[in-house]
């Protein structure tokens, strides 16, 4: 099994921190982030990772050539972009995707159950699966409903919405990059839009494993309460 790492951002989320380093090579207790996500998915049957970079790549390949451990665990490729592409175009330029693959964002920490999302994705026959969480959304507003004479009908004082947003984790079938063009930039948001409007099934996954956006302050934070100094301690013994 093969997955795509995409790494290629400039992190501006985490702003100063990766204005010296790569996001995914930020340390979580005493361990880059990318190499948990390595480690999970290699425990997962992934034997090969296809890291997408872009910004600051060259830290990415010191990183690989300087840990044996890591590419000891599985085979590890690096594709470099040109030129910014989006989150579905830098895929495009990726080779020999003509199985059933795995693309995860090199900022999310999970221990979602990998071997669950390709059944689901499988017994579905789509041409794509999005893993969701559901996610707390709290307004800081109060919510004023009206009827149709503009009359009050009920009032909610800072709401807490909930949804299924994505996790940045999705099962791709090679056809998928029939509806990406050649050096093309494009963003995961429209490429889905692009499917559901030619009648394609994207399926979705939810979960409510742990999972940490790093992009995110607060979750980069709570994944370093988390770890602690863990070291290489594994997601899923962590979460236990």
């Amino acid at each position: 099994m093969r997955a795509v790492i995409l790494a290629g951002g400039r992190g501006t989320r985490l702003s100063p921190y990766t204005s010296v380093i790569p996001k995914p090579l930020l340390p979580v207790g005493q361990t880059p982030i990318l190499e948990l996500v390595l480690r999970h998915l290699a425990a997962h049957g992934i034997t090969r990772a296809t890291l997408a970079l872009g910004y600051m790549s060259r830290y990415f390949k010191s990183y690989l050539r300087n840990n044996d451990e890591i590419t000891d665990l599985l085979e590890i490729d690096c594709v470099e972009e040109s030129q910014p592409l989006g989150t579905s175009g830098a895929i495009k330029t990726i080779g020999g995707l003509d199985e059933t693959f795995l693309v995860i964002n090199g900022d999310v920490l999970t221990d979602l159950d990998l071997s669950l999302l390709f059944e689901s994705h499988r017994k579905q026959n789509a041409i794509l699966t999005i893993a969701t969480h559901r996610q707390p959304v709290r307004l800081d507003f109060g919510i004023v409903e009206t009827d149709a004479d503009g009359m009050v009908v009920d009032y909610i004082e800072k709401p807490t919405l909930h949804h299924e947003v994505s996790m940045g984790i999705y099962v791709y079938e090679p056809r998928v990059l029939d509806w990406i063009g050649v050096d093309e930039r494009l963003d995961f948001p429209d490429l889905v839009l692009r499917l559901i409007g030619d009648g394609q099934k994207v399926n979705t996954f939810a979960t409510d494993s742990l999972w940490l956006d790093l992009g995110r302050h607060e979750d980069f934070q709570k994944a370093n309460e988390l770890f602690g100094d863990a070291g290489s301690e594994t997601l899923e013994g962590k979460a236990a």
